[in-house]
């Protein structure tokens, strides 16, 4: 079996195995869960845990991040990136896993940039990203319950499996981070390392500081432009 071969494999059995203690090993849903959700997700937030609140908006933060790099990575990759971007939005790392299984690694990035990967590609994005995830990260640290939110981890399938879920995209992202680096010319394991070990902020700021992605124009071939030439 080949390097790529097992590394395929790997993030197969791991979505499997993510799916399968989801619906098997998490503890049960509550009877409130819908409407927390729902709650969540209007901003009705008196009530909740601040760190129930911060952790369920960075869930929204961190498919963000990823798309900077999934649309581009998506360019070489035989099967598209924005279905497994867009549903990110909504399950996080149970529609990450499929693509980085599907994937292969590549490093290249051919053709011209428009308008949606120049919005990807652009510092500012990655900086705005990161505000958002400090904004939250004080918000909830500085204001949750801890005791609560370990309770409710214990029982709670909803925010047991979200909290997973956010710890999965921490680990995740080196996955597509390597190729990313070398489409931009950049080689140093300090910098692949110094993002990788530090969760969500690391990533952030990468794509903040990471150099613009250069887009290799395909050049047509000359040769039937030659033989017309000839034949004249």
């Amino acid at each position: 079996m080949t390097k790529e071969m097992t590394r395929q494999l790997g993030f197969g059995l791991l979505w499997i195995g993510f799916v399968a203690y989801a619906f098997l090993g998490a503890p049960p849903d509550q009877p409130d869960t819908l409407d927390l959700i729902q709650r969540l997700s209007t901003g009705q937030v008196g009530g909740i845990n601040p760190l129930v609140v911060a952790l369920f908006n960075l869930m929204g933060v961190w498919p963000l991040i990823y798309g900077c790099l999934l649309f581009i990575d998506g360019r070489m990759q035989k099967p598209p990136a924005w279905p497994f971007a867009g549903a990110m939005l909504a399950v996080g790392a149970f529609a990450l896993l499929p693509y980085l299984a599907l994937r292969k690694p590549n490093g290249e990035f051919h053709g011209a940039k428009g308008l949606w990967l120049k919005i990807q590609d652009s510092r500012w994005t990655g900086v705005l990203l990161g505000l958002g995830a400090v904004v939250l990260l004080v918000y909830g640290l500085s204001n949750g319950d801890w005791q609560d939110f370990a309770q409710q981890w214990q029982t709670s399938r909803f925010i047991h499996v979200m909290s997973l879920d956010f710890c999965l995209l921490c680990v995740l992202f080196p996955a597509l981070l390597g190729d990313d680096m070398a489409r931009r010319g950049l080689s140093n394991p300090l910098v692949f390392w110094g993002v990788a070990l530090v969760p969500l902020l690391g990533s952030a700021a990468y794509l903040a500081l990471r150099p613009p992605l250069i887009p290799t124009l395909v050049t047509p071939d000359p040769l039937p432009a030659k033989a017309e030439a000839q034949g004249s």
